[in-house]
């Protein structure tokens, strides 16, 4: 027989496992008002299972993640000595609310029962101080800076989405010096979807570059957690459906294209499927993507009015080919480039014999603001390669246009036509010889029509090679292969004024979005000045 364990072997077991410590001790109230143990949902204990040092969740509403993270902290604190901890939200009353609940937390665990948890010197409105040195404090995105001169266990940034967008890359900065240095600390950021910034950026880069230091976690409107906790809605919505269709459930017949796509590719079930349709009904569509998202693409998607078609977008992004391998270009490439490959530079197919190219090329300054770009297309529309980097001067950037350029069959070029192209033109007309370049038609003051190298843009001929590109994009004329170019795409914008680029935030650049419309302008033309 298995020996029975005694009351403080068990009690020790407890203590060391927060799933059991959570199961055992902390009380929370439930979405039906009832104060009941607090038991890891699915999604919970798959994150405690899968969390990192660095950590980005996007999610749907109310699936618990803050809950989690308070619990976390109160236990880490009973029980790892001189430890502090702390929470960050958007708004004061949210902090208020938040640590109400932490304080309730620790108010409702049995100390009348058992002589083990610390007892609090200070418990006031931000901050809970225990007598064996732990600290849990509550802050404001816009308020005082509580993280500089302090070493934190565990930070959480409670919907970062939603703080303030000038504060969002300064608190991110503040927080990963402000981390202990030791192998259980960590960071936690969570939030819905609330537009595009910092957090987003953050969230996407991590989702896509597996090699990230930050991990993303995401958590649809199909989570095992909704079903539970929305349980009294879900009744509603399946009421509301048999109400409306003779008392009977929902069938396969019933669903509309969206629907057969989130039952046939997703799996949600028939009861999730009402619920979403009776969500719509009582708000809107777009709303239940930004709050309840399938995929993290939809989540955002919602928080922008693109130029181009955003589910076109998304559809492409599920379909890119990653670029070729180093060791695959290395060999073939000119000694110019390799420095390059896949870190400014992606090839996504080497060039085959006798078939011609068309590049678009966008120059910045190189002095760390926007970026130089570079999108090359066969002459079937594929994209083969990408380019882009912030730091390098023009003079550098025409030697790496060239050498790209020749590689991929003398390709021709069409360069936009700005302060910066200028010069780059000029180099690589003069100091290269680079003659496969297209040329522009234009009238001089006295009226006549001569040719210009390059593109010129202007307040007119912008929005027509933006809808050169969106027709050609749309069509499936041509196939881009670059995410940065998409996620460009995503957020690129007309205002009221007729003007167009990305509008949402310093960080949210255009410059391969200009760099493919030229290449599209490269296609149309369709020249070749050369023999290859």
């Amino acid at each position: 027989m298995a020996k029975r364990l005694t009351k403080e072997e068990k009690l020790k077991i407890i203590m060391n496992d927060f799933k059991l410590f959570a199961k055992n001790f902390i009380k929370i109230v439930d979405n039906f008002g009832n104060t009941v143990p607090f038991v890891l949902n699915p999604e919970q204990e798959q994150f405690m299972n899968e969390m990192s040092k660095y950590n980005i969740i996007l999610k749907g509403r109310q699936i618990g993640f803050t809950t989690l993270s308070l619990a976390y902290m109160l236990y880490s604190a009973c029980t790892k000595p001189d430890t502090n901890y702390i929470i960050m939200t958007h708004h004061a009353s949210v902090s208020k609310s938040l640590f109400v609940k932490l304080k309730k937390m620790y108010k409702n665990l049995p100390h009348d029962k058992y002589d083990i948890f610390p007892k609090a010197l200070l418990n006031n409105r931000d901050e809970l101080y225990l007598d064996n040195g732990s600290r849990i404090i509550i802050a404001t995105a816009n308020g005082e800076d509580s993280i500089s001169g302090n070493t934190f266990q565990l930070i959480h940034l409670s919907e970062m989405a939603k703080y303030p967008a000038d504060v969002q890359e300064e608190i991110i900065a503040t927080c990963i010096p402000a981390l202990a240095k030791n192998e259980s600390s960590a960071i936690i950021i969570e939030s819905t979807a609330y537009g595009y910034n910092t957090y987003q950026e953050m969230f996407m880069k991590a989702w896509r570059d597996k090699e990230s230091v930050w991990k993303a976690h995401f958590y649809s409107w199909l989570a095992k957690a909704y079903e539970k906790q929305f349980r009294h809605t879900f009744d509603e919505a399946e009421e509301w459906f048999k109400a409306n269709n003779n008392g009977r459930r929902m069938t396969y017949e019933d669903l509309d294209h969206d629907e057969r796509i989130l039952r046939d590719k997703y799996g949600a079930t028939y009861r999730q499927l009402m619920f979403r349709r009776y969500y719509i009904a009582t708000n809107s569509l777009e709303k239940f993507r930004r709050e309840f998202p399938t995929t993290p693409d939809e989540a955002f998607m919602e928080t922008s009015k693109s130029v181009f078609d955003i589910n076109k977008i998304i559809e492409r992004l599920h379909h890119v080919i990653p670029p070729l391998e180093t060791k695959e270009v290395m060999g073939v490439l000119p000694d110019t480039l390799k420095q390059y490959i896949n870190k400014n530079l992606f090839i996504y197919h080497l060039p085959k014999s006798k078939v011609r190219h068309y590049a678009g090329v966008d120059v910045s300054s190189g002095q760390g603001g926007d970026y130089s770009t570079m999108s090359i297309f066969d002459a079937d529309g594929q994209q083969v390669a990408s380019f882009y980097a912030n730091d390098i001067p023009v003079y550098k950037y025409a030697e790496i246009v060239d050498a790209l350029g020749r590689f991929f069959n003398y390709a021709f070029i069409c360069v936009e036509r700005n302060s910066y192209g200028l010069p780059l033109l000029e180099r690589l007309r003069k100091d290269y010889g680079y003659m496969n370049l297209l040329k522009q038609k234009v009238f001089d003051q006295r009226g006549k029509r001569k040719m210009q190298l390059g593109f010129q843009t202007t307040n007119v001929t912008k929005p027509i090679i933006i809808n050169d590109m969106k027709e050609m994009f749309e069509l499936n004329m041509i196939n881009i292969e670059c995410v940065r170019a998409l996620e460009e795409m995503k957020i690129y914008q007309e205002d009221s004024k007729g003007r167009m680029g990305n509008k949402k935030g310093k960080s949210n650049f255009d410059d391969m979005v200009i760099s493919v419309a030229m290449a599209c302008q490269a296609l149309k033309q369709s020249k070749y000045y050369v023999d290859i």
